[in-house]
């Protein structure tokens, strides 16, 4: 058995093949889903010293905007996955998107400090319908041998989203004020929503289940916990997403005080680092269909690891040259990993989906904010350290995903200050895969 027909059901039919209309469609639509998802969801990011200095508030607290619409988020996702189940997954990405959007607009208008708070919970709750059910929508309609590259699009979307929505924002931010810079990027996510609406094509391989009791959606996600390879996803999806978040959030304060004095423009500009994880994780994708899963993950968190250790170092090139490897890793490992889900989930992958996507948020929430607390303590060194523990537990479970899937492969360990580096090194032909459940 191969490594991308593990644990799939029949093919249907009906699936989309690469070379049709259909496909491209797809892929355009929801690419727009990842940029408006992400560009309402981090718009916030490059904004965070404003904040405070706005609403005279903490570095800790001040991420909290970005924090509980990610709480928010995951715990929403359980939801969507429900709902979805029962409604269809093209209405509700719709509903997500566009109900998002208006928020958005609506917290450039708010008073205080509590009520962006509140806003941004809300808004974090509806946008979860749109990222769980866009993995599944994916993994029931693609055909599977050429869903890594479908979902590295998607990815790429939402890197572009996080790219424009942080440079955008911070340079807005710096010319118009903050409040300017969210109603605007509440806007442009709402033209994307009606693009989405308009290019997806409606399901062919769904059919709705209602009267689903609660205990057969608890079943269901105890089913994909169940499953070691699900696990491990779910551990790396926290960590790596965990790593992502803390670096950016703080990166912004470290370069805004000495030496370097960087104004909001050049803070976001930094964010130019998104082009990379556009094409990374597209290329991830491809790559993935090509070679393998578990060599282009293990790839990813091992140039996550690189960026940090260059990320150290008082110069602002290597920031530069860290912040891209960090993007690179990030965006590739998330791409590969979470189309490795819907392969590895068999059925009712909505709530396999789900459980993926509460980790990766609950990684960007706690890790986030925890991270403000190294910061506050220990500086740029404590957060480094911080992440570099993140992916460190990132590449045991990647370890243990490879025990579980009985890949063969030798691991290579080259030791350098303040990294391991961790080559997989495997026969192109010999990637025989046996899915333990």
């Amino acid at each position: 058995m191969s490594e991308m027909s593990a644990t799939v059901s029949p093919v249907s039919a009906t699936r989309i093949t690469r070379k049709s209309r259909d496909y491209r469609n797809v892929c355009i639509a929801l690419f727009l889903a990842g940029f408006a998802t992400f560009s309402q969801l981090y718009c916030v990011q490059p904004l965070l010293p404003s904040f405070s200095a706005a609403f005279h508030i903490s570095p800790a607290s001040s991420s909290l905007c970005l924090s509980v619409s990610t709480v928010a988020m995951a715990l929403s996702i359980l939801c969507a996955a429900v709902v979805s189940e029962s409604y269809g997954r093209r209405s509700i990405m719709f509903s997500a998107l566009t109900g998002s959007a208006v928020l958005n607009i609506l917290t450039a208008f708010i008073p205080d400090w509590s009520s962006m708070l509140v806003l941004r919970t809300i808004q974090g709750f509806i946008l979860g319908g749109a990222p769980a059910v866009a993995m599944t929508y994916l993994a029931e309609e693609i055909e599977p041998s050429e869903l890594g590259f479908a979902m590295g699009l998607y990815v790429s979307g939402t890197a572009l989203g996080g790219m424009l929505g942080r440079i955008a924002s911070g340079i807005l931010g710096e010319e118009f004020g903050w409040r300017a810079a969210l109603g605007v990027m509440g806007g442009m996510a709402l033209l994307a929503a009606l693009g989405f609406r308009w290019l997806l094509p409606a399901s062919r391989n769904f059919l709705p289940r209602r009267g689903l009791g609660a205990g057969w959606h608890i079943s269901a996600w105890n089913a994909h916990l169940a499953k070691s390879g699900l696990r491990a996803l779910y551990i790396i999806a926290f960590m790596v997403m965990g790593t992502f978040v803390t670096i950016f959030n703080y990166t912004g304060y470290r370069l805004t005080g000495p030496p370097w004095n960087l104004n909001q423009t050049h803070i976001g500009l930094l964010f130019l680092s998104y082009v990379f994880g556009i094409f990374s994780s597209s290329l991830a994708g491809n790559l993935s269909d090509r070679f393998g899963r578990l060599r282009i993950l293990s790839a990813g968190i091992v140039f996550m690891m690189t960026g940090i250790v260059f990320g150290m170092e008082p110069s602002l090139v290597l920031i530069t040259i860290g912040i891209i490897l960090i993007t690179i890793g990030f965006f590739a490992a998330h791409s590969v990993a979470s189309s490795w889900v819907g392969q590895l989930a068999g059925e009712n992958r909505g709530h396999a989906a789900s459980l993926y996507l509460l980790f990766y948020y609950g990684g960007s929430s706690i890790a986030g904010t925890a991270g403000g607390m190294f910061w506050s303590h220990a500086g740029w060194t404590g957060v480094s350290g911080f992440t570099i523990v993140l992916l460190t537990l990132a590449i045991c479970a990647t370890v243990w995903l490879a025990r579980i899937v009985r890949i063969s492969l030798s691991k290579t360990y080259v030791f350098s200050p303040g990294i391991w580096w961790i080559g997989l090194m495997m026969n192109r032909s010999g990637s025989e895969v046996h899915i333990l459940q």
